[in-house]
């Protein structure tokens, strides 16, 4: 397996990495945060983005996308998490439209597809409950039938970007118990419909979220995103597809951290030097070198295993996964730590990829969950 991009590839990378060190500094975060932006990222970024053809990457052409793999959105995905860019590449391609993609019937793929390519549709992915550890099979929300019609109601949390999406895509409960593996069916809902509410969560990692309540939701037939009871799988698959793409985020922003890092080690002095000649910070430094090499590796495996559906591609994302967190951890916290003091500050950014860090190692699972998960897979 070649992990080396071709030529193809790095001209997208270091086009997307042009874009954002340009279009979306670090300091945006702060700005956004601050002034409680009620989006929580800028819209004209995100149609920018359309016009570049990255919301489309994943989408095959005949939905008006660039039929493309997971290479090249990884490519660009790691030069947004360069900068923390907050706009919605998680929530509305890798977990809305992937829902859409694998679920959906021609008609359903023809009306939502190419406005989410084009950057005028946001999806949002609700299918996380509370208390449910990373399992996407634990659903207590319900969808009753009713003549033609479904009546929806339960309550969603950590909604990606739920507050600003145009569509929510929502699981819920057409039979069984509320842990059973059959049973589970996906619905589109406008979020304008009666009966629900969408609250926006503050999170500790400056990713938008929101709870969704839904009460007494009611939708037509046509609502239902493939087949109903049969979701359970396609969930599986799409937030496989969504850590992926979140792992590629990651390491772009490992990557900047650690660079930021080294720049203060080699600027900062103490006793008349740089604390970038301590032995002890050259250790650690090249340790940390060492990791997000191999972090680079397996998330670029993981994405080679999508593009080819590869029979591990399970133990691949896993893999992908638990490396992902530990190292983007420890790289943030390294981070503080070896900026002493303005490292623990708001105004130095080093906190931020800290953050971002913390919160994107629970994301789909941190790195326990993964190897346990890489291990059942194995058959151990």
């Amino acid at each position: 397996m070649s992990l080396v991009l071709s030529e193809d590839q790095k001209l997208l990378k270091q086009s997307a990495a042009d874009f954002v060190k340009k279009e979306s500094p670090v300091s945006r975060i702060r700005e956004l945060r601050d002034g409680e932006d009620p989006d929580g990222f800028s819209r004209a970024l995100w149609a920018k983005m359309a016009e570049l053809g990255w919301q489309g990457i994943l989408i095959p052409e005949q939905y008006g996308g660039l039929g493309m793999g997971y290479l090249e959105v990884a490519c660009v995905l790691e030069e947004c998490g360069r900068n923390l860019a907050p706009e919605p590449m998680l929530s509305s391609v890798l977990l809305g439209a992937n829902a859409v993609l694998l679920a959906g019937n021609e008609d359903q793929k023809n009306a939502l597809l190419p406005r989410v390519a084009d950057g005028s549709l946001l999806l949002a992915l609700a299918y996380h409950e509370r208390g449910a550890r990373y399992s996407v099979y634990k659903v207590g929300a319900s969808a009753e039938r009713r003549d033609s019609s479904y009546v929806l109601n339960g309550e969603k949390a950590l909604v990606f970007d739920g507050h600003a999406a145009d569509r929510l895509v929502v699981s819920a409960r057409t039979s069984g118990d509320e842990t059973d593996h059959a049973g589970i069916s996906l619905f589109v809902v406008d979020p304008g419909t009666p009966g629900v509410e969408v609250t926006r969560q503050q999170t500790m990692h400056l990713r938008s979220a929101a709870t969704v309540r839904l009460s007494d939701v009611e939708v037509g037939a046509d609502a239902l995103l493939g087949e109903e009871g049969g979701a359970g799988p396609v969930l599986e698959d799409v937030i496989d597809r969504a850590t992926v793409g979140l792992c590629a985020e990651m390491l772009g922003g490992t990557q900047a951290a650690f660079e930021m890092t080294v720049e203060y080690l080699k600027t900062r002095q103490q006793f008349g030097v740089a604390i970038g000649s301590f032995q002890g910070l050259k250790h650690r430094a090249a340790a940390m070198f060492i990791e997000i090499e191999l972090m680079r590796s397996v998330v670029l495996g993981a994405c080679q295993a999508l593009d080819e559906s590869a029979p591990d591609l399970r133990e691949a994302v896993s893999a992908a996964k638990a490396r992902s967190s530990d190292t983007a951890r420890l790289v943030g916290y390294e981070g503080i730590q070896m900026h002493g003091g303005i490292g623990m500050t708001d105004e130095h950014d080093i906190g931020f990829y800290a953050k971002r860090a913390r919160g994107s190692e629970l994301t789909f699972g941190d790195g326990a969950y993964h190897r346990d998960r890489f291990a059942a897979l194995q058959g151990f």
